[in-house]
């Protein structure tokens, strides 16, 4: 007897269900969830800055040759740009300093010495009216008054000039202050010498002491002053432009390179724009170096034949208005201030006179080697003869007051007697002038003349020089319309 098979599973061929053996068994329960800390993204990388993305699209750039020409094209542009800023801007500053020692300092300085030579001379004058007592002519009074005014004039102008607060300006107010107590003392002087008072004398003295120990000092201050500001503006103008001189070089420089890397490129000798902007580039550095050469010869000869011809020639004027005035007081003082020369007293004012007079005559010397042409030797000749004869005659009246005849000596001295010494003092004074005349028209030929050589160079210098960028920039542009 046959038995089926004990077993679960369907005969083959039959569509039911294989039912597995052992069904499945739920798991574990899963641990509850703690709570912790949330979890931290992890870092991403960190963003460039622009200079460094830049610096890598250049590098980029820098691979082709395209990119290379525009590099080369804007660094041509910068270098010939920057040439003609910088010559724009420093020839400004030399024909500004021209302008001003031509219009500004050098007339401040002559104000000042016009200033100390007014001072002097009105000193003079006032010492000269009071020897003549009542035989002073109109004339003399007319001086000094027509000196006190003039010295007036110049001082508004001078302080109009000053930069507020500086020494010079204070100078000028203490001039201005001292002006009206100089002229108060010699007034009272001159009525209490027509009223036959003998303290006249000591008011004019004490007129004189303001004028020599305060107020010359300080016109004298004044002057060297105005001097140090005209050299000053001297060396500022003649200073050669070596930036933009060098600058000029190096754009120049890096055209010729850019030019002959294109003709080793490309076997083409010439690109129109690179050449325009080299052309440009020469043009600029030669109307540098050219302009300013002519303009510093020509300052050089104003400074030589007109500022130190003046120069001595000014304190010429003011060593023969001295030498007057002491002439003048050594007969108001007769003796009565004395100083010590070596072992011996003597006058005082005798002695101021001698060493003023040889100091004139010092300086007309220096004056005649100075002047560059007959028309400015004449006149400090002239003067040199008439000094000679002051001497000469000068010598006469102290022969005469030293041996006490006093009337004698004082009519000599201010014009009665025959062959007085004021002839002579006025025929120095007016050949100083004269020559003083002659040298400040050559300082305004030749300082005109350096000024003119920088006239439009500042404006010239920038305007060729945005033209010769542009000439470079078309330059390379049309290498780089090739690659399109």
């Amino acid at each position: 007897m046959t038995h089926p098979p004990k077993s679960s599973a369907a005969p083959p061929g039959s569509s039911v269900p294989t039912v597995p053996a052992v069904p499945p068994q739920p798991g574990p329960p899963a641990p509850p969830t703690q709570p912790g800390p949330a979890a931290v993204p992890e870092a991403g990388p960190r963003r460039r800055t622009a200079f460094a993305e830049g610096v890598d699209q250049l590098r980029a750039a820098a691979t082709t040759e395209p990119g290379r020409l525009r590099i080369i094209g804007a660094l041509l542009a910068l270098l010939v740009v920057a040439f003609g800023a910088v010559a724009a801007w420093q020839m400004t500053d030399r024909a500004s300093a021209a302008d001003d020692v031509l219009n500004s300092s050098q007339p401040l300085s002559s104000a000042a010495a016009d200033i100390y030579s007014s001072l002097a001379d009105a000193n003079t004058q006032a010492a000269s009216g009071y020897l003549a007592g009542p035989q002073e002519k109109p004339a003399m009074r007319k001086q000094y008054q027509k000196d006190i005014d003039n010295a007036a004039a110049k001082l508004v102008t001078a302080a109009a000039n000053s930069k507020a607060g500086s020494e010079s300006a204070k100078t000028i107010a203490d001039l201005n202050k001292l002006l009206p107590t100089y002229k108060g003392l010699v007034e009272t002087a001159r009525a209490n010498n027509r009223l036959g008072y003998p303290v006249g004398g000591a008011y004019l003295r004490a007129a004189n002491e303001t004028m020599q120990q305060e107020m010359l000092p300080k016109a004298e201050r004044l002057y060297e002053r105005e001097n140090q500001r005209l050299n000053a503006d001297y060396a500022d103008a003649k200073a050669f432009p070596w930036a933009a001189a060098g600058l000029g070089v190096v754009a120049l420089a890096a055209l010729v390179w850019a030019q002959r890397r294109n003709f080793l490129r490309t076997n083409r000798v010439l690109n129109h724009g690179l050449v325009t902007a080299s052309a440009v580039s020469v043009v600029v550095l030669l109307w540098i170096t050219v302009g300013h050469t002519v303009a510093r010869v020509g300052l050089n000869d104003s400074y030589d034949h007109g500022v130190r011809s003046l120069n001595v020639l000014h304190d010429a004027r003011i060593a023969s208005l001295t030498a007057r005035s002491d002439e003048n007081l050594a007969l108001i003082r007769r003796g009565a201030d004395t100083t010590k020369v070596g072992d011996e007293q003597k006058d005082a004012y005798a002695v101021g006179y001698d060493t003023q007079i040889a100091d004139l005559a010092a300086k007309l010397d220096q004056a005649g080697s100075l002047a560059d042409d007959s028309a400015g030797k004449k006149p400090v000749t002239d003067a040199n003869g008439f000094m000679k004869a002051w001497k000469d005659r000068h010598g006469v009246a102290q022969k005469w007051s030293d041996g006490g005849d006093y009337q004698k000596a004082r009519d000599k001295v201010i014009g009665v007697g025959a062959d007085p010494t004021s002839v002579c003092f006025e025929n120095v004074d007016a050949a100083l002038v004269k020559a003083l005349d002659h040298e400040q028209a050559e300082f305004k030929d030749a300082a005109t003349g350096g000024r003119d050589a920088l006239t439009g160079l500042p404006y010239g210098a920038a305007i060729l020089a945005v033209l010769g960028a542009a000439g470079a920039v078309l330059g390379i542009g049309r290498r780089l319309s090739e690659y399109r």
